[in-house]
């Protein structure tokens, strides 16, 4: 078989269908994701171990094959003329499967995507510390790719990006942007953070905040005259600031709370929920920092963060529960819907 071509015709399926993602296993039909639900390519033989040694031959550059065999997992990139993809190889009882992500080509703007005009506000500052939260997969990349294009476009300015691996590619416009991909252009986002303080860089968009010493870096950074954005796998702005300080040490708790009460700009938490119309429509909670929002921080009341975010509509918060019931009373989506994707449901109750 020839690997690479079958590949492309897979590809072809997933742009014709809309799809989101890609799994490929041995002992399985290839499985394609489109509007949240998986879909066998019954048309497309089942994978061999021959077969996956084949896909494997073309995703992995020979150094990812090494570090799939050592470490059993590993995430790559693959690019194609038409489709790029976020990959991770990684073995399951013995056997190889790969996950892949689709990455779009094009950066969408934030009306294309559904998603607030105030995030706009956040490219123009000169430094803070910005987040994006939510579930894997409900596009927490696209939305910062979205922002950071809106500065390369608006704003002359030195941009850094540290990812494992790289997703979007950009073009630098009126910003010069840098993209570095961990494992090959830097050991890890610790050492290429450090660095940073010495290339003159303005703003720095970090792909994931996996440990201590990365999210003590990248708070520092935001102190210190840079605009830093990032992403966490958490589901509201105060679980992520609770898990943020909840990472370091106790005797460094109050450092850190300090600073992210001084550095923090906001936190946007969104999900994807599946359109009445069909397709997928973003539903979101926007946390702005303020005087009442650094104090709850400083004061380690954060609990008290999603009552001013509900009552604080009128500066530019949003609720994630009142997103979720525009969106069934406009009939985007369905109450059921709106029910699955929100954590206070009786809350919810009150306002559908």
């Amino acid at each position: 078989m020839d690997y690479k071509k079958e590949i492309e015709n897979i590809v072809n399926v997933i742009i014709q269908d809309g799809a989101s993602d890609l799994h490929i296993s041995v002992g399985r039909n290839p499985v394609i994701r489109v509007n949240g639900g998986l879909i066998p390519l019954l048309k497309s033989p089942v994978i061999s171990d021959m077969d996956m040694k084949g896909f494997l031959s073309v995703f992995l550059s020979p150094s990812n094959a090494i570090l799939l065999e050592k470490d059993k997992t590993v995430d790559f990139s693959y690019s194609m003329t038409n489709a790029r993809f976020r990959g991770n190889a990684f073995y399951r009882q013995g056997v190889v499967s790969v996950a892949l992500r689709l990455i779009p080509k094009a950066i969408k703007t934030l009306a294309e995507l559904n998603l607030p005009p105030i995030l706009e506000s956040f490219t123009r500052k000169q430094q803070g510390f910005f987040l994006v939260v939510g579930p894997i997969g409900v596009g927490k990349s696209t939305t910062l790719a979205t922002m950071l294009q809106m500065i390369n476009d608006t704003r002359t300015e030195h941009i850094m990006t540290i990812e494992d691996p790289i997703e979007y590619i950009y073009e630098s416009n009126k910003s010069i942007i840098d993209q570095r991909e961990v494992r090959i252009d830097t050991p890890d986002f610790q050492s290429a953070l450090t660095a940073m303080f010495r290339q003159d860089i303005d703003v720095c968009m970090i792909g994931e905040m996996r440990d201590i010493n990365t999210i003590a870096t990248a708070v520092t950074a935001a102190e210190t005259g840079h605009l830093i954005l990032s992403t966490l796998h958490t589901n509201n702005a105060a679980q992520t600031i609770d898990r943020i300080i909840d990472s370091f040490p106790p005797g460094q708790q109050d450092q850190i709370r300090i600073q992210l009460a001084g550095s923090l700009t906001g936190i946007f938490s969104q999900r994807l929920v599946p359109r009445i119309s069909g397709g997928l429509i973003p539903a979101y909670e926007l946390l702005i920092t303020n005087n009442a929002v650094s104090n709850l921080i400083r004061e380690h009341r954060i609990h008290e963060i999603n009552s001013v975010i509900e009552t604080s509509s009128q500066e530019g918060m949003i609720d994630m529960n009142r997103s979720l019931a525009e969106l069934a009373r406009s009939g985007e989506i369905t109450v059921e819907s709106a029910y699955m994707n929100s954590q206070s449901p009786k809350v919810l109750e009150r306002m559908i």
